[in-house]
């Protein structure tokens, strides 16, 4: 996967994750943009992915990761921008299928069900994958909705 900068936004349920994500940036050397929130302090997960989105979209940032409780909510919020394909890992093996057959931008997961030991894995797994294209285009070319 080429890295431009990474877009990165989280909730509160998402922010003891999104910290340790930050770290695993920081050690990897991928450049990233912190789109909030920056406290456990309660908060709305929409104002966040929006902005993600929003950067995906722009080609501000490339590829972005969230995180919310369960990664439903910020997944579904992410999803709904034309120019975003949010995928939910809870697994590294998820994380790969979604790089490499649904071409996800935006890697979702979710912060209360995933210990800092399988984000890194998950992670690495999203981060080493690559679209495989063939047979899958035509479905994700699928996907937007046609206007």
């Amino acid at each position: 996967m080429e890295i431009k900068t990474i877009g990165i936004a989280c909730d509160h349920a998402g922010f003891p994750l999104k910290q340790y994500v930050l770290q695993y940036l920081e050690e990897h050397g991928y450049p990233y943009k912190d789109y909030g929130t920056y406290s456990d302090q309660s908060s709305d997960y929409p104002d966040f992915a929006h902005a993600l989105a929003e950067g995906i979209e722009s080609g501000e940032v490339y590829p972005g990761i969230g995180i919310c409780g369960s990664g439903e909510g910020i997944a579904m919020t992410l999803n709904k921008h034309q120019g975003v394909r949010a995928g939910l890992a809870w697994m590294p093996e998820i994380a790969q299928l979604i790089r490499q057959h649904n071409d996800a931008n935006v890697l979702v997961m979710p912060g209360r069900f995933v210990d800092n030991n399988t984000a890194k894995k998950i992670l690495d797994g999203f981060f080493s994958a690559t679209f495989e294209g063939g047979r899958h285009l035509n479905r994700v070319n699928k996907i937007p909705i046609a206007k």
